[in-house]
């Protein structure tokens, strides 16, 4: 049984000439899944009777379906967990913007990260997501869009999982997704973080994609950066930041680094310092997060004047640094969380 959503143009054409159909049949089934969105084969009322039934013997449409959503009233941002008949769950966030529609979208059920501010990791990680599995979750975005008369108009990688770590599937969804014959969403509005795989910063560097690459620091020396991520003693910072290096040669394209401010931990000025000395020369941006509560964590969020205070010892010394604007902060807004909460993890 093929799952449609999982084919890029290319992909579905060749599949519907095994079907012994001509390959317009292909361009005329992806406009439907992508641009009118049908819900299921029937709808599909331009192509012969015969091949719709020959197409509901031989793939599936939607394998998912919605366990919950919750809507925040602060800023309309929009959480939902969706379900596979495997009985794994995974999230899926539609974040309102001034300039657009935002989807973050999860890239593997779980994580094997283990990052400790993060819900994701909570449980380890059950499986990868395929290409077509991350379609379906960007689209119940887009169809709750649709009503009013909207559309998704950027994309994060940054759910539950590691998308280096799913790297063939999660360029395949971008390729779908960016096909002029359906989403159209364009590369530049596309964003893939990385906890710092290095093997994938580079993979990603030679494949020449024009998306915006995010790299999850959290810390700007080794000992600390291990003790929050694990994967830093397989890739510490000088080796990751070589990588980065290399990914701005190669690309000419800036770095997002995300950096989650806990109390305590990795907010002082100093702190502040060490990453301005990390990232010296290199081109980037430096997201400030506040980081989202976590019962079983038990980190504390950093005062909103320490939070200013080390913003503008990062400007001071030249590092072009913002605030990230929390999302969905009245919701269960960490990331896995919900899914945590859901299946009984929390």
């Amino acid at each position: 049984m093929q799952h449609l959503y999982n084919f890029r143009m290319s992909e579905l054409e060749q599949w519907f000439s095994t079907l012994g159909q001509p390959k317009f049949r292909a361009k005329q089934v992806f406009e439907w899944l992508y641009q009118k969105r049908v819900s299921s084969i029937d709808e599909m009322t331009n192509l012969p009777k015969a091949l719709r039934q020959q197409l509901k013997e031989a793939s599936a449409l939607t394998t998912s379906r919605e366990l919950t959503h919750q809507v925040s009233k602060v800023d309309g941002t929009v959480k939902f967990l969706l379900g596979w008949p495997d009985h794994v769950t995974v999230e899926t966030v539609l974040m309102p913007h001034d300039y657009g529609n935002s989807v973050c979208v999860s890239t593997q059920v779980g994580c094997k990260m283990g990052c400790t501010f993060c819900a994701s990791t909570l449980g380890g990680m059950i499986r990868q997501m395929t290409a077509g599995e991350m379609v379906e979750q960007l689209l119940y975005s887009q169809r709750m869009l649709d009503e009013k008369e909207q559309r998704v108009s950027s994309v994060v990688l940054m759910g539950s999982g590691e998308p280096m770590d799913n790297f063939d599937e999660a360029m395949k969804f971008i390729d779908i997704i960016n096909d002029p014959n359906g989403l159209n969403i364009g590369q530049r509005h596309i964003t893939i973080s990385t906890v710092g795989l290095v093997p994938g910063i580079i993979r990603l560097a030679d494949d020449g994609r024009p998306i915006t690459l995010a790299v999850s620091l959290h810390a700007a020396n080794d000992e600390l950066r291990s003790s929050m991520m694990p994967v830093n003693k397989a890739y510490p910072i000088a080796k990751l930041m070589d990588a980065c290096r290399y990914y701005v040669e190669k690309t000419g394209r800036r770095i997002s680094f995300e950096y989650a401010l806990v109390g305590g931990k990795n907010d002082s000025l100093e702190h502040a310092r060490q990453l301005a000395r990390v990232l010296k020369g290199l081109p980037s941006h430096v997201n400030l997060i506040p980081v989202n509560y976590v019962p079983e964590r038990n980190y504390t969020r950093t005062g909103q004047d320490e939070i200013q205070a080390f913003l503008e010892e990062l400007r001071r010394l030249g590092v072009n640094a913002t605030i990230r604007r929390e999302m969905g902060h009245d919701i269960s807004a960490a990331c896995g969380q919900l899914r945590a909460e859901h299946a009984g993890l929390v």
